[in-house]
């Protein structure tokens, strides 16, 4: 299959009389028909609860749901869909894994281990268990180009070390982290590996099996699905042993006057009404994807952040952050002396979409001694001509600027 921007009708518009070029896709991907009209579908045929009602519309809409559940274990390699449990997104399934799993395995002196390039939202959760616990927060040693020398994590973890949680491909410097051999490592010591798939999902094949990670967590709505729709897969064994951290309806088997009991998994995590529609547009969003190909996304996504590197490095004043290899999906840079917001803007002015700020890693930022960058990300919509106009868009930046590059 080969994709065509019309399958993207977002992308059809002008913005500022010109063409649009969306280049914010680690922020959140644009949607393709075909799941916008599956969340259509559902509600104008099928909206109904699910595992509650004997009627037709509520028989549809499980089967729905629990059809995307088995699209989201076959698309990750699962070794079983009760491994997949259904979350608002990333950050959600990120707090679950640190809510419940490491605040009930850890205690004083034990060690968290993460990066300085850790999004908010694997960073924060851990801060606070290891307030919670009296766990020891550790940070892994980076490279200049922020991956990691395998030999000196090797040398940093020792017996006390219970969690590794880890990016998988940083939404900043685009770096891809050996996930496989780092899992390897921490499972010697006798702890779990818990990475953050958000910005790896969109782009690589993923197989949890044989990267043998503990727990993985991953959006939707940056793998050209909807919003409000994220999944956390987590080992069955380690899922049993964990308890729900919300609780009501859905998520029960028993309630009496004082006591309640669990239903098995997955369901035992999705407390309240699920996120019917967003588990519908995931699945079409996975179909979308396997109809291209992952092979496809990946040499597309490579090659193009490849291109995009090398195209940006040629002009002057620009500041490229990250590895030249071994990266996919984003570019970052700053230009010159204009603050990155300023870039943002005139970008915007040529119909370029761009991110601009400290993109949720503050302790990066410090790392890179910047307060803030600009970001150009890709997907599978994106050609060589959207680089272009990006390369373009930047040079009348300097000129809007003044040259101000200094």
């Amino acid at each position: 299959m080969r994709v065509n921007k019309s399958d993207f009708p977002i992308l059809q518009q002008k913005i500022n009389d010109h063409r649009l070029v969306y280049l914010d896709s680690a922020a959140t991907s644009q949607k393709p028909m075909s799941v916008i009209e599956s969340i259509e579908q559902y509600y104008k045929k099928d909206n109904s609860n699910v595992h509650r009602g004997v009627h037709t519309l509520g028989s549809r809409a499980t089967e729905a749901y629990e059809a995307a559940r088995e699209k989201v274990a076959q698309f990750i390699q699962a070794s079983s869909s009760k491994e997949v449990i259904f979350t608002r997104g990333t950050t959600t399934a990120l707090n679950l894994v640190a809510s419940s799993y490491g605040r009930s395995k850890l205690s004083a002196g034990d060690e968290i281990w993460i990066t300085a390039a850790e999004h908010h939202s694997n960073l924060i959760p851990w801060q606070q268990v290891a307030k919670a616990t009296g766990a020891k927060l550790c940070y892994l040693e980076l490279q200049a180009d922020g991956s990691l020398d395998l030999e000196q994590v090797k040398g940093q973890l020792g017996p006390r070390a219970k969690i590794l949680a880890i990016h998988h491909v940083s939404n900043v410097l685009g770096v891809i982290q050996p996930i496989a051999d780092l899992a390897k490592l921490i499972h010697q010591q006798g702890g779990i590996i818990v990475v953050d798939g958000a910005q790896s999902i969109p782009h690589l094949s993923i197989d949890v099996q044989q990267l043998d990670v503990d727990f993985f967590a991953f959006s939707g709505h940056k793998m050209l699905g909807p919003t409000g729709i994220g999944v956390l897969y987590g080992k069955e064994a380690l899922l049993e042993q964990m308890e729900p951290i919300e609780f009501g309806g859905e998520m029960i088997d028993f309630v009496g006057l004082h006591e309640a009991s669990w239903k098995e998994l997955p369901w035992k995590f999705e407390g309240g009404t699920p996120i019917i529609a967003g588990a519908v547009g995931l699945g079409a969003a996975i179909d979308y994807l396997q109809q291209v190909g992952m092979d496809q996304v990946e040499q597309h996504d490579r090659q193009l952040t490849a291109y995009a590197y090398q195209r940006l490095s040629q002009i002057d004043g620009v500041k490229l952050y990250g590895p030249q290899e071994s990266r996919i999906g984003v570019v970052t840079f700053n230009l010159g002396s204009i603050h990155p917001h300023d870039v943002a803007t005139v970008l915007d002015t040529e119909g370029i979409a761009i991110r601009a700020g400290h993109h949720c890693c503050q302790p990066l930022m410090k790392w890179l001694e910047e307060t803030a960058t600009a970001r150009a990300s890709f997907h599978i919509y994106n050609d060589e001509q959207d680089i272009e106009a990006l390369a373009s868009g930047l040079e009348k930046t300097k000129e809007f600027f003044g040259n101000a590059i200094g």
